[in-house]
């Protein structure tokens, strides 16, 4: 089988064949049909890296069919379908708890289920802003975070959602997917344009989802563009500095970081899924990219070349 890999060298990535991997009793083995690439994490976590990359977390969003279970295994059978937190190759090995398998209904398809490990850590991000009904909500960067944290916090009523990103691919998309307001920031200011629509005051609730060293500016503006008694909530990783702070810009206000919600992530994982099904989320319409898993130092290159081209990209597995 085929699996993607990460050797010395930045953008190093390669495309290895190894046997199909064993199971232990309490794994499953998954045929996968599409996996996706969290252009995040892939990229500033992996791609970049000087170091080669251990394989097994060369990916997490894939989406198959179990073809053999261990004994130990009581929840799922061969034959279902499935989403896996698991690495991009034709064939992976994964444990049923902890929701890094989960069951996936016939209404759906492989190409939305890959978006589900993204999708369920949005519901929770979401959910963890603590976001009210009539607030007006900023959103920084619209990658595949931000624009699923977009989507997701529509359902929280607020009275207005207003996204920044750089790019025009993600402004279109943003404002296609039911974002009121988009505010492209190559072209103005991203805390005055915010800050005029709020008559001043600020966004009650400031999601940061800018990643990479766009990230150290990005969480300068949150603090600029957040009202008093307001809430920032951190959730971009990766700028590779730290990010700066400053206590006269916020005081009497609150920051939020990550996922701050008890739930088990298995029953999180099911909400998203009612969010595809009812059509509350739409994935489809973010993919731009489809590629065999054979040109994945191609997809890897375009991905961190160009941004401004590429947005839900997706492997293919042809067995």
């Amino acid at each position: 089988m085929k699996r993607v890999i990460k050797l010395d060298g930045k953008g190093n990535i390669a495309v290895e064949e190894i046997e199909i991997p064993s199971i232990a009793s309490n794994e499953v083995l998954v045929k996968n049909e599409k996996s996706l690439i969290s252009r995040g994490s892939e990229l500033f976590a992996r791609y970049v890296m000087p170091d080669a990359v251990s394989p097994s977390i060369m990916g997490y969003s894939d989406a198959g069919v179990i073809t053999a279970i261990g004994s130990n295994v009581k929840n799922v059978k061969i034959g279902d379908r499935v989403t896996a937190v698991a690495p991009h190759a034709e064939y992976v090995a994964c444990v049923t708890s902890n929701a890094m398998i989960i069951p996936l209904s016939d209404d759906v398809s492989y190409e939305e289920a890959v978006f589900l490990p993204l999708l369920t850590s949005s519901v929770a991000w979401a959910q963890s802003a603590n976001i009210k009904e009539g607030d007006t909500v900023a959103i920084l960067g619209q990658g595949l975070v931000g624009n699923l944290v977009m989507q997701v916090s529509k359902g929280y009523k607020p009275a207005k959602i207003i996204v920044i990103d750089a790019l025009d691919l993600r402004c279109k998309m943003a404002k296609q997917l039911g974002a009121d307001v988009v505010i492209n920031c190559s072209k103005s200011d991203p805390v005055e344009s915010v800050r005029s629509l709020t008559s001043g005051k600020g966004a009650d609730v400031v999601i940061d989802c800018v990643g990479g060293d766009a990230g150290i500016k990005s969480f300068e503006q949150a603090q600029d563009m957040v009202k008093a008694q307001g809430t920032i909530h951190l959730i971009a990783l990766y700028q590779g500095s730290p990010l700066p702070l400053y206590s006269s810009k916020i005081m009497n206000k609150r920051i939020l970081a990550g996922i701050l919600i008890s739930e088990p992530r298995e029953q999180t994982a099911q909400r998203a899924i009612k969010l595809l099904q009812d059509g509350s989320v739409r994935v489809k319409e973010m993919i731009t990219h489809r590629f065999p898993i054979t040109e994945a130092k191609q997809t890897f290159d375009l991905l961190y070349e160009h941004p401004d081209q590429a947005m839900g990209v997706i492997f293919e597995y042809c067995l």
